[in-house]
């Protein structure tokens, strides 16, 4: 099994910046893709950012390119999301888990709030 706990959520004005943190435990080497999924009200979770453990490599969506930067530390099993210039359509519940094909692939975690206000 694995464990996700997310912290680093808060308010925050637009334009504004906040570093969320994942720490992960338990089987997390079954998935070489972590990333960070987002769900606002009403919506369903979308993807916000993935990193590839293998190569560092790293996605992001239209919706955030360039205001948000994933990075991890492997041997910690922890992952981070840094975020700038925030719009208040961030506003959700963050989510760190493991990717495959686009989906999570652990149970959620409990997440962390960010809510930008306008």
């Amino acid at each position: 099994q694995v464990q996700l706990v997310e912290s680093g959520g808060g308010l925050v004005q637009a334009g504004g910046s906040l570093r969320l943190s994942c720490a992960a435990s338990g089987r997390t080497f079954s998935s070489s893709l972590m990333g960070w999924f987002r769900q606002a009200p009403g919506k369903e979770h979308e993807l916000a950012a993935v990193i590839d453990w293998s190569d560092s490599s790293t996605y992001y969506p239209d919706s955030v390119k360039g205001r948000f930067t994933i990075s991890g530390d492997n041997a910690k099993n922890t992952i981070y999301l840094q975020m700038n210039s925030l719009k208040p359509e961030d506003t959700a519940v963050y989510y760190c888990n493991g990717v495959r094909k686009g989906n999570p692939q652990f149970a959620w975690g409990q997440g962390t709030q960010v809510t930008v206000s306008s």
